[in-house]
Order: structure tokens, then C-alpha cells, then sequence
């Protein structure tokens, strides 16, 4: 008898069990919990993806987020949005060939980040907190040729997360605190295959001791995983563990890529501002279109110091306190429109500074202390020779019956009203007596008179005249 009200009680049991299932869906251990779990984030991540819910899209793009066209190719520019993450592919009404998510709060990358974006061509990531690349994070960009990674928090990076994108041509790694022990061996070996000559310049590593500032693509690999972890050292008894350990010695040349910010919409520039720079740097590459080197404290500009840099159309050299361009300083830049001079210590702009540049139409030289004698005379030539150059700030500074005044009108004045001094020279009178015609003191006097006149009125040397006595 006592078998019938327990088998009753355990039937009352069964029947509410269901029913609590019912009350919680999703909260519950068992199978039908998950599925049911599952389903529903099926739902509602579907909903979230679909283009066609106006007010799902709305909500979904990053505030401030720009599509626009250039040349025929869709940019995406999300730079300074303080993104944690990678915006879904699916927001954006057209598919984007460039993703600009330069200065941004991203961390890490995860596997399939970039699901959805296989039509991009380049992948800007620099400036970001990225400490972590996981192996699928850019499975699918198959098309990707640049992508930049500059001037984050990577320590490691394996080679497995670089095999997807079969056509990439430049990746820039430089600025992370590269960590080049054993699990860097197969990303290293990658980058030091010949035929990827544009994989990973600049790059250098921060640790161990022994390898710090060395170039990864300089790194000897057979020494990679036979250092031990907690002391850098090699194992065995290859070298004496009491020896000092002396890093690699600090590199002599200022790397411009490593340097200076690079960004490369909506056209390729580098921002070195404020980066204490005592002279340009080196390794400008071709393709810049515009350069700041403003607020550092280059005091002379040499010959050479843009050579290569051929696509530039402007240069910023303003707020450096320069004091001297040397001639040949500015050549091969053909194309160049924008220079700023401005707020330096310039007292005058030596003779053929300004040779090589045919295309220029604006020039700033205000905040310079422009000292209005001879030497000035250059400028003023040049200006005249080509109207179509805007300039503004070329003011006397000194001497002082001159100072404010305008530098074209100082040469004006000067060409106008020939000093006194200069009425009885001796290159006058020698020119008028006969009994110093065909001497070694005529010759002297005509060398003087090519020199004081400016390189570029000077007529070209067709033939040379012998003189017959």
C-alpha cells in the first residue's frame, strides 16, 4: 500500500519538470536548453546581419563612419572612431576595396574578423592596442596587397595568419615590441625570403637583450629556438653564461617609415611632426605624396635630403628654426606645389635652391628674420620669373632703415637708385681702357660678372669664343 502514493509523487514530479523547462527556456543544462539557446542567437543574429531592416543598418554602422569614392574605388574611413572592434562587413552599402581603422581602441583581432570583406586591396590597423592576432583572423582577403600594422603592441605573430592573403605585397610591422624568440621563427624566415623584399622593413626586435634593436629581417634563425626563454642565452655550453651580454648596437640612421606616421588616404602622406628630428630622415618612399616636418629642429637642409621622393607634392619644413638650404637641397622635385618655410631663422635663399621646382604655386615665408641686402636678390629674380607662385611673409627684417618693408620694393629701390659708391667702380673703368683689353685682368672682371648675375638669367654656352690677337 505504501508503493501507490509513492509512485503518485513521482509522477506529480515528472509532470512538473516540463513545465519549469517551459518557464526557463535557454537557462537549463540540458540539450534542449542549448538548442534552444542556439536557435535564438540564430534569430537574432540573422536579424542583426540583414541589410534589409533599415533600422537594424542604422544602428549597426559606426558613428561617423565615411564611405566615399576615390578613382573609381571605395574607401571606408574609420580612423579616430574609438572602435573595440571590426565593424561587420554587411553595414556598409557597397563593398569597400579600402579599410581605414588607423587610431582606434582594437586590442585583439579574432578568427574571421574580416568575414565579408574579400574585395579589400589594402588594410590600414595602425595606431591601434592590437597585442593579438589569432591564426584565421584574415582568412578570406584574398586580394589584399598592403596591409599596416605599424605602431602597435605586438610581441608575436605567426606566419599561419599571413598565408590568406596570397597577394600580399606590403606589410609594415615596424614600432611593436617584437618578442624574437622560437615562436617568431617561422614568421622571421618568412620575412627573409628574398622575393619578400617589402614584408616587414623596419621592423626590429625588443627582445631578448641580445637581439634588441636588430632588424627581423637581419635576425640569424638557426639561433632562434636554441635560446632559452628565461635568459636569452644559448643552451648548452656554446658560450660562457658568464659573459656580458651586450645588445646589438643602436641604429645610426633615421628610418623615415619608422619614424614617422603613414597614412594612405585619400593620398599616401607621412606625419613627422614633433618627433625631435635634427635632420631628414632617410628612406622617404617614392610614392609619399605629402610630408610634415614641421615643430622639429632641422637647422640645415642638405643636398639630397629628398632625393628619391619625386611624387611629392607638398613639404612642411615650417617651425624648425632652419637657418640654411643648401643648392641642390630641393632637386628632383619636379612635381612639388605646396613648400612652407615659414617661422624659421632663413636670412636669405642662396642662388639655385629653387631650380627644380616647376610646378610650385604657393609658397609661405612668413616669421623669418629676412635680412634685405644683395643676397635676397635671388628670391625676388625667381618670383618674378614665375607669377604664378602665391607667397606671403617676405619682409625686411634688417638692416634697419629697412625693416617692415617689402622685399620687392627693397630691390625695386635698389635697382633703381644705384649706390654712389658703385657710380666709379673699377670694373667700369677697366672695361673702357683699351690698354687692358685681352689681359688675364679682363678675364677676372668678366668671371666677376657671371658670377654676381643669377645662374638661371645667364644665357646657355653655345660656342666657345677664342680670341685671336
Amino acid at each position: 500500500m505504501q508503493v501507490i502514493p509513492s509512485l503518485l509523487l513521482a509522477s506529480l514530479l515528472l509532470l512538473l519538470l516540463p513545465s519549469t523547462e517551459m518557464k526557463r527556456p535557454g537557462k537549463g543544462r540540458g540539450l534542449r536548453g542549448a538548442r534552444h539557446k542556439l536557435t535564438r542567437d540564430r534569430v537574432r543574429g540573422s536579424g542583426r546581419h540583414s541589410r534589409s531592416d533599415p533600422f537594424r543598418f542604422l544602428a549597426l554602422q559606426p558613428s561617423n563612419c565615411s564611405e566615399s569614392t576615390e578613382s573609381g574605388e571605395v574607401y571606408v574611413d574609420c580612423q579616430d572612431r574609438r572602435l573595440a572592434s571590426i565593424p561587420m562587413s554587411k553595414i556598409w552599402s557597397r563593398e569597400p576595396k579600402h579599410l581605414l581603422l588607423a587610431r582606434n581602441r582594437i586590442k585583439v583581432l579574432r578568427d574571421g574578423a574580416f568575414f565579408g570583406y574579400g574585395s579589400l586591396t589594402s588594410l590600414d590597423l595602425q595606431q591601434n592596442q592590437i597585442s593579438l592576432v589569432e591564426e584565421g583572423t584574415f582568412q578570406g582577403l584574398t586580394r589584399l596587397r598592403t596591409l599596416l600594422l605599424q605602431h602597435n603592441r605586438l610581441g608575436t605573430l605567426s606566419e599561419e595568419a599571413l598565408i590568406p592573403m596570397s597577394n600580399l605585397r606590403y606589410l609594415r610591422l615596424y614600432d611593436n615590441p617584437w618578442n624574437c624568440e622560437c615562436p617568431m621563427d617561422s614568421l622571421i624566415r618568412t620575412l627573409q625570403v628574398p622575393s619578400n623584399r617589402n614584408l616587414g622593413n623596419h621592423a626590429r626586435c625588443a627582445e631578448p637583450l641580445r637581439q634588441r634593436n636588430r632588424k627581423l629581417k637581419e635576425v640569424d634563425t638557426e639561433l632562434l629556438c636554441k635560446e632559452s626563454p628565461s635568459t636569452g642565452t644559448p643552451q648548452g655550453d656554446q658560450t660562457d653564461p658568464t659573459g656580458p651580454i651586450e645588445p646589438s648596437p643602436i641604429r645610426s640612421k633615421l628610418d623615415a617609415t619608422a619614424l614617422c606616421h603613414t597614412y594612405i588616404f585619400p593620398q599616401i602622406r607621412m606625419d613627422c611632426r614633433n618627433r625631435g628630428l635634427t635632420k631628414v630622415p632617410t628612406g622617404i618612399p617614392e610614392d609619399v605624396v605629402h610630408i610634415d616636418l614641421s615643430h622639429n629642429s632641422i637647422r640645415h637642409l642638405r643636398a639630397k635630403d629628398f632625393q628619391g621622393a619625386r611624387s611629392l607634392r607638398t613639404l612642411n619644413l615650417s617651425h624648425n628654426n632652419m637657418e640654411h638650404i643648401d643648392t641642390g637641397s630641393l632637386s628632383g622635385l619636379l612635381h612639388l606645389r605646396e613648400l612652407d618655410l615659414s617661422e624659421n631663422s632663413l636670412y636669405f635663399v642662396q642662388y639655385g635652391v629653387l631650380e627644380d621646382l616647376y610646378f610650385l604655386s604657393q609658397l609661405k615665408l612668413v616669421g623669418n628674420p629676412w635680412v634685405c641686402d644683395y643676397s635676397i636678390h635671388y628670391m625676388v629674380y625667381w618670383l618674378r620669373l614665375h607669377p604664378a607662385v602665391k607667397h606671403s611673409g617676405l619682409l625686411c627684417r634688417s638692416p634697419p632703415e629697412h625693416t617692415g618693408e617689402s622685399v620687392e620694393e627693397y630691390v625695386h629701390s635698389y635697382n633703381r637708385e644705384c649706390p654712389k659708391e658703385r657710380q666709379h667702380s673699377r670694373t667700369d673703368s677697366d672695361q673702357t681702357d683699351p690698354e687692358l683689353w685681352n689681359t688675364p685682368l679682363e678675364a677676372q672682371g668678366e668671371l666677376e660678372e657671371e658670377e654676381q648675375e643669377p645662374s638661371h638669367l645667364r644665357m646657355p654656352q653655345k660656342y666657345q669664343i677664342i680670341r685671336l690677337s
